[in-house]
């Protein structure tokens, strides 16, 4: 059967996942392999010890609606009067409906350079044109968004025909891959440019309770006067990956599309997963839940400094990076290395050290890319520093 001919040109499109192959690769590989590569959150961390269900109860759970609502309230006082709370399955759940409500085949959709792998994967079927905005050690650069638009005028955007992006995607604190954090300052300048050229702002921020350093820079949906931002969360990083919860918050008439495409597709997250946060997060109140994120926070900033201190003590002659001010990705820029697809998939195994091309981050991952980066969530300080030794000699040796 040639079943080609029955596959849609969205569902052709799709490319499987470099990071997904690499969690193939490790199982199959010996047990002195030391793998950098994953962004799984560290275990560990997670606060659930036993779970015992006794209780019978429809969906969605209101309570957590709650919960989460007090939550957004809490830390982001969003101003627009429309602003709402929807839950999803996962935080990609609801970024992925996002783009199929927003994003038709020929926009031109902003995202910051380099970007989250499956971000791509989820726009580039969509027929989409992705254009970079670039980004430095304080996250997307204002003047660059403003070179960008200045393609178009400000009085066009509402044109039938107008080409203008509609869309502005990023990922503002602990960036994945880069590790930076935009400052207050880019935030305004960057809403101030999305309001002259009418843009939504998508700001999916997994990593808000990740951040090291206080004061945190407020949020864009602190600043969403207009309701032009639409928020992606995910209890995935501080309470468990598998639980597969995020929620959306945003507009409430764009919610109101985003949960008719979830009706007819996953239906509604699961009521389990649902009443266990709820839940959770009803004993703990709102004390008790700060001091988890303490926890968190005080736990990935040592991951982090571990491996900094090994990145010093190994890479300094090889590579440069800047410290990531959230998340759990350290961005390796490797001197004398054109293109580091290669070093990885064909010459990082036979050093028994595994990390992720930074190509898997561009918009043509073809191009020749001379990053890496480097998860601390999950490795031990002493893996980190053994892994940091390999990966020096592997780029000493094909530098010469």
């Amino acid at each position: 059967m040639n079943y080609a001919r029955f596959v849609t040109a969205m569902s052709a499109a799709r490319k499987p996942s470099f990071i997904r192959t690499l969690t193939v690769l490790e199982e199959c590989s010996p047990l002195s392999l030391i793998s950098l590569a994953g962004g799984c959150p560290n275990p560990d961390t997670f606060p659930f010890l036993s779970a015992s269900i006794q209780v019978k109860m429809a969906s969605p759970i209101p309570e957590l609606l709650t919960c989460i609502k007090r939550l957004q309230k809490r830390f982001h006082n969003p101003p627009n009067p429309q602003t709402d709370v929807c839950v999803t399955t996962g935080s990609q759940e609801g970024i992925c409906k996002v783009f199929e409500m927003l994003v038709s085949p020929g926009d031109n959709v902003l995202l910051s350079a380099p970007t989250y792998g499956s971000t791509l994967n989820m726009l580039q079927p969509l027929g989409c044109n992705l254009i970079n905005v670039s980004s430095d050690e304080h996250g997307m650069v204002p003047e660059a968004l403003r070179e960008v638009l200045s393609r178009w005028s400000p009085s066009e955007v509402h044109k039938p025909n107008s080409s203008a992006p509609k869309v502005l995607y990023t990922i503002p604190n602990g960036d994945n891959p880069t590790g930076v954090s935009m400052t207050e300052q880019r935030k305004r300048e960057v809403y101030e440019l999305a309001r002259l050229y009418d843009m939504l702002i998508i700001e999916d921020d997994p990593y808000y309770f990740l951040q090291f350093d206080k004061p945190w820079a407020p949020s864009f949906l602190s600043m969403d006067v207009d309701g032009r931002v639409i928020r992606t969360d995910s209890f995935s990083k501080i309470l468990s990956s598998g639980l597969r919860l995020g929620f959306i918050t945003g507009p409430k008439p764009l919610l109101d599309r985003v949960l008719l495409h979830v009706e007819v597709s996953t239906i509604h997250t699961s009521s389990f997963t649902q009443l266990m946060v709820s839940q959770l997060l009803h004993s703990w109140g709102e004390q008790g839940f700060l001091q988890h994120i303490e926890g968190l926070i005080a736990f990935y900033r040592k991951q982090r400094d571990a491996m900094l201190g090994s990145a010093d003590k190994w890479l300094k002659d090889v590579a440069e990076w800047h410290s990531p001010s959230a998340g759990m990705f350290l961005w390796i820029k490797l001197k004398g290395i054109r293109d580091t697809q290669q070093l990885i998939r064909e010459k990082a195994l036979e050093k028994e050290v595994l990390l992720v091309p930074g190509g898997e981050f561009m918009i043509n991952s073809s191009e020749p890319c001379s990053f890496v980066r480097a998860s601390f969530s999950v490795s031990s300080p002493e893996q980190m520093d053994e892994a940091f030794r390999r990966l020096s000699l592997l780029v000493k040796e094909a530098q010469c």
